[in-house]
């Protein structure tokens, strides 16, 4: 055969394929979730999410600080309440000597280099499990009575330690509100990484059972945006730009991949992807299986968000694939 071009030359040998290899994941990339539960010496695990536990305040430290050893230099932090704290009006969101507020402070303390993360939404402190207030009557959810609140929220994170403020709510003009929030504070220099293009999704399963915030009533197809839309995202993506934000995000992230990209083709700004519970838990679920190569897959799956223009990933894959990058 008369074949002058031979793309196989390429990728004959591991060295070749590396050296030409065009994206690559290291620890730098990774933010590991991490769940704070109330009480002392708890590591209690998580069903739905192989792999994955709810700590105490003691545990949670000694966990932060044994990723930070391993190159994980940012932790996103999100608390499991109890029900008897919870309320309609999710004062407990901004409490300054609330769960999280603690967590935060004694975070500092023990891995002082630590980057922290801070989720801003209401749903895990709300009787109703939504992201916003809701209207007793109707059952809307509240944009501005909700901002107002996120805005308090921040407010006691940013005092305790956060680095970079998280709104997952996808209330309008939240961004804005807390950016402005901050700077009246003298927080001007804390972070915010916005949930930019989160997606009503199935793919949150495990997230909830982890934190026990399903919504009591309805859904959050009300302000979490249609997967069926992409133009939106854009639209999503102007307003958080013109509002301050730092960072912006897309959720989830394996489905939305095109939503990365569009990110990356549109926006200056550093593009995050959340690699959340459900697909984090169909990997696992599958490997325990035998059905896949569970390592690989990881593998896989990480490199396809630095592909598709990730700069920063969220993931539960966070540590083991530290682990795996040590290795090599």
């Amino acid at each position: 055969m008369l074949i002058t071009s031979r793309p196989r030359r390429n990728r004959k040998s591991e060295n070749i394929r590396n050296l030409i290899s065009e994206y690559s994941v290291s620890c730098n990339d990774l933010i590991m979730p991490l769940f704070v539960i109330d009480g002392e010496n708890k590591k209690v695990a998580i069903d739905s999410m192989p792999g994955q536990h709810r700590y105490s305040i003691d545990k949670l430290c000694q966990k932060a600080t044994e990723l930070y050893s391993m190159g994980i230099h940012t932790v996103a932090l999100f608390p499991v309440i109890p029900e008897s704290l919870k309320t309609k009006d999710a004062k407990e969101a901004y409490n300054p000597n609330g769960l999280n507020q603690l967590a935060l402070k004694e975070l500092k303390k023990s891995c002082p280099d630590l980057t922290i993360m801070t989720d801003v939404a209401l749903d895990p402190y709300s009787s109703d499990g939504h992201d916003g207030i809701v209207d007793s009557k109707t059952g809307e959810i509240l944009n501005d009575a909700t901002v107002e609140i996120l805005q308090l929220m921040s407010l006691e994170q940013a005092k305790a330690g956060s680095d970079i403020l998280g709104p997952s709510d996808m209330m309008d003009g939240r961004v804005g509100a807390i950016r402005s929030a901050l700077d009246k504070a003298n927080f001007e220099n804390k972070s915010i990484m916005a949930y930019t293009a989160k997606y009503a999704s199935s793919f949150y399963g495990p997230f909830r059972d982890a934190l026990d915030s399903e919504p009591k009533n309805g859904d959050k197809k009300s302000y979490q945006m249609d997967f069926r839309s992409s133009s939106e995202a854009l639209r999503e993506l102007e307003l958080d730009t013109m509002e301050g934000a730092d960072i912006v995000m897309v959720k989830p992230g394996l489905p939305y991949l095109d939503i990365i990209q569009l990110f990356k083709q549109h926006s200056n700004l550093p593009v995050a992807a959340y690699n959340v519970s459900g697909e984090y838990a169909m990997i696992k679920a599958a490997a325990q299986n035998g059905w896949l190569d569970g390592e690989m897959a990881m593998v896989e799956s990480l490199h396809s968000f630095k592909r598709a223009g990730a700069d920063i990933i969220l993931t539960y894959f966070a540590e083991e694939m530290a682990m795996l990058l040590q290795k090599s």
